[in-house]
């Protein structure tokens, strides 16, 4: 039997620096952190009214398997199913001294990484008075499973136990915010977890991986599988953020840089990776599947990728089909696609037509008013010769006198 991969979370960056509103929530997070006051900029982008007037993910339950979330963020204490949680670390874990590793609760709550819970915020925290920050589906059900920890035990055994059992806890999407080490291809039985996960009409998501600095588009696992909604991540730009993984086996992107979101026991901080993109595309996910709870995994995701901003028609490499946007994703929903038109949804200038000049009238009476027209003319013609005429005779009678200014008064 192979070897079990490494999984590494794609976890923070050193890129752009924060706009100054999110300087204090950048760089080294403490836990817990101060409340972040107005709106991130990937929210602000998106109409939530309108969005939630549409759905809200109720009833929607996601799994996250991660670091475990951290249920003392006010925000996420009503967000999570503690009961369904699991841990699947595996037990007698030490660190490099040889002392023993506090593997956490065994319903996966303990996250010392933080990771997990920033993810699990961005899917479902539910709204708070002094932030503007909330969950993209704030009526979403996280399930918290933790299977990676900050030195890495997460391998594609607990990987694989953490996507069977997601399926037996009645996940209807699985966040997984992690790839393995190298993009090495894992042991088969990883794929075949998440072949089953499809198979049950489980919506999968992945980041695409953070090496994508030199050009990197080595595919990334457990992204790459057929079946699995890869998600690259996007800057303010709505373009492909410098450190996104590229290829072929990208389906969309979605926001991952300066992105705030909760922290364990209180607080927000803001960070950078697919990591985070991929939880904005569960969070979508979770609202198209509570309002259609009717639809497949491979409509939910159709739409999805259809309804994303792109700038070209179909596929594209660095972004997949597209930077999601959540708003057309539920108003643009008349009927499921079972995949994506490459034609549609890009809007192109078209020439003006030339306005018509509605006369309401008939052939005959257009012939008359013409006739009228030559008469008219005619009869004005006519005129104008006869006055020029007698213009002519005055001048040729009329005295001429020397020596006489112009409006010069005679005495």
């Amino acid at each position: 039997m192979a070897a079990a991969a490494t999984l590494l979370t794609a976890a923070s960056l050193a890129v752009a620096p924060p706009a100054a509103a999110e300087d204090s929530f950048s760089g080294q997070c403490e836990y817990p952190n101060a409340t972040y006051p107005g709106r991130p900029w990937y929210l602000q982008r998106v109409q939530l009214d309108e969005l939630w007037s549409e759905s809200r993910g109720k009833g929607v339950r996601v799994a996250v398997i991660d670091t475990g979330v951290d249920v003392k963020n006010p925000q996420l204490k009503n967000a999570v199913d503690v009961k369904s949680g699991r841990n699947f670390l595996p037990k007698g874990l030490k660190d490099e001294n040889g002392d023993p590793i506090d593997r956490g609760n065994e319903n996966g709550t303990t996250d010392t990484v933080g990771h997990g819970t920033k993810v699990a915020g961005i899917i479902a925290a539910r709204p708070a008075a002094g932030t503007g920050f909330v969950g993209l589906a704030p009526e979403a059900t996280i399930i918290p499973i933790q299977q990676n920890d900050a030195e890495g035990h997460g391998d594609t055994d607990t990987l694989t136990n953490s996507i069977n059992y997601a399926a037996q806890a009645g996940a209807d999407v699985i966040n997984i915010s992690q790839d393995t080490a190298g993009a090495v291809e894992p042991d088969p039985k990883l794929e075949a977890a998440v072949k089953e996960a499809l198979a049950q009409e489980i919506v999968v998501v992945a980041s695409a991986g953070n090496d994508g600095l030199g050009g990197n588009t080595k595919k990334t696992y457990p992204a790459s599988y057929e079946g699995v909604l890869a998600v690259a991540a996007s800057d303010r730009n709505n373009e492909r953020a410098s450190f996104s993984q590229s290829g072929d086996f990208v389906d969309v992107a979605a926001p991952g840089v300066d992105i705030i979101s909760t922290v364990p026991q209180g607080g927000h901080c803001a960070d950078n990776g697919t990591s985070f993109s991929a939880p904005y595309v569960a969070g979508l996910a979770a609202l198209i599947k509570a309002e259609h709870p009717t639809w497949s995994r491979r409509q939910i995701v159709a739409q999805i990728e259809q309804t994303a901003e792109r700038t070209i028609a179909g596929h594209d490499r660095l972004v997949g089909w597209g930077v999601v946007d959540p708003v057309r994703a539920l108003t643009e929903d008349d009927r499921p696609i079972e995949s994506p038109r490459p034609d549609e949804g890009l809007t192109s200038a078209e020439a003006p037509a030339a306005a018509k000049l509605p006369l309401g009238e008939t052939a005959d009476e257009r012939n008359a008013r013409l006739a009228t027209y030559v008469a008219v003319g005619a009869a004005v013609l006519v005129a104008g010769l006869g006055g020029t005429a007698v213009a002519i005779r005055d001048a040729r009678r009329r005295p001429r006198t020397a020596g006489v200014r112009r409006n010069h008064t005679a005495m």
